[in-house]
């Protein structure tokens, strides 16, 4: 989900502290939370970064693309033969996945700051779960209806997919994208532990150090428990995503910016390995990997240093809020309509803009009918 985080993206009503001791960054100026280690430090102006919302959209929309353009086996021939121009850009689509968790580390870290262990808990089961619930119902009844596609799980497999636990039960997923989400949710049990002695600077950055040493250690251990916590992986991104936060909330200084700049290049190597190993990619430049994944530290930057502050559009917050369903619902679904509608003559094109399309309105609808009003009940319910 990849973020398939907190929405909207505001945080708390206090002026927030500089490096030089002014509340509003004015050098010299007094400010009433001049510690950064306490829990209520830093706190900025109520706001909403709409900049995330249209990161969101644009990494869920990276991956879609991925799917039917890129990685499809639906079509009558390879998809590179169907979208040829098309293929050496959307190739690189997957990576939309790890800018999802780059966003996560930044919202959660935001959405947790200051709010006991059990309301982070169940703000997290109210997020992920009603929408979840639905795209498994959903695809499950699509792969039952549209002949001729793939064959869908037995019952008791798609009972197990329902508690989103279905990877460590070794047990196959209803839609292979579920994968991203207990990836989240690993991350989640680990920032718990931090969660739960109250988020401050100095616990975060620590929480930051003690998990990217962890990584190095484990990167080529065997596959393990404690690989599988740790995500060793895709960890770098959730660390890059934490410091960023706390360049937004406390200002950037050399450390923050040594912690991101770390990541980077950590995460440079397990991103190449991946991308190698879809030995399916016609495409095998490395370099534009890097690239996408500079450009998309780029802009998280801009968002933490708050120069992209300017940017208010008001759809973007609507936009924001079709990625999780979006997200959870494309592929298989997406696959199907492909496969019965590919067979049929329709004209390539055509068909990628429209499934894309209903896509993007079914997920408004799943966001408006389905995940708000199920998500209000369960949190008065847990809560």
């Amino acid at each position: 989900m990849p973020t398939f985080t907190e929405s909207p993206h505001r945080v708390p009503h206090e002026p927030l502290p500089s490096p030089s001791g002014g509340a509003d960054g004015h050098p010299g100026r007094p400010t009433a939370h001049p510690d950064p280690a306490s829990p209520a430090g830093g706190k900025r102006r109520g706001e909403r970064l709409y900049v995330l919302d249209g990161l969101r959209i644009g990494a869920a929309l990276m991956v879609v693309l991925y799917h039917y353009t890129a990685r499809g086996g639906s079509w009558q021939q390879p998809v590179k033969d169907v979208f040829p121009e098309l293929y050496r850009f959307t190739a690189y689509g997957y990576l939309g996945v790890q800018i999802f968790f780059v966003i996560s580390g930044f919202v959660i870290c935001m959405s947790a700051w200051g709010r006991p262990v059990k309301s982070f808990f169940v703000s997290r089961v109210v997020r992920l779960y009603p929408a979840y619930w639905f795209a498994v119902i959903a695809t499950t009844v699509t792969l039952m209806v549209i002949p001729g596609g793939r064959r869908r799980l037995p019952g008791n497999d798609v009972l197990v997919n329902l508690t989103m636990l279905q990877q460590p039960l070794h047990v196959r997923h209803v839609d292979t994208v579920y994968w991203t989400l207990f990836t989240e949710l690993r991350f989640y049990l680990l920032f718990l532990i931090v969660a739960w002695f109250g988020l401050t600077y100095r616990r975060v950055i620590l929480f930051c150090c003690v998990w990217g040493a962890a990584t190095l250690l484990v990167a080529e251990a065997p596959h393990g428990p404690l690989r599988l916590l740790l995500i060793p992986e895709y960890s770098w991104f959730f660390i890059a995503g934490m410091a960023f936060y706390l360049m937004y909330r406390f200002q950037p200084n050399l450390l923050l910016f040594g912690i991101v700049g770390v990541s980077f290049l950590a995460s440079l190597g397990p991103t190449v390995d991946e991308f190698q190993r879809l030995s399916f990619l016609a495409v095998k430049s490395v370099w534009p990997v890097t690239a996408v994944m500079g450009v998309s530290f780029g802009l998280m930057a801009l968002v933490a240093t708050r120069k992209l502050s300017w940017i208010k559009w008001r759809w973007l917050p609507v936009a924001g809020a079709l990625t999780y369903p979006l997200y959870l619902l494309h592929q298989v679904i997406g696959w199907e309509l492909i496969h019965f509608f590919g067979r049929r003559g329709v004209d390539p094109w055509l068909l990628v803009g429209s499934i894309t399309a209903a896509m993007l309105v079914v997920s408004y609808l799943v966001f408006r009918f389905v995940e708000t009003p199920v998500s209000r009940a369960l949190k008065r319910r847990l809560a």
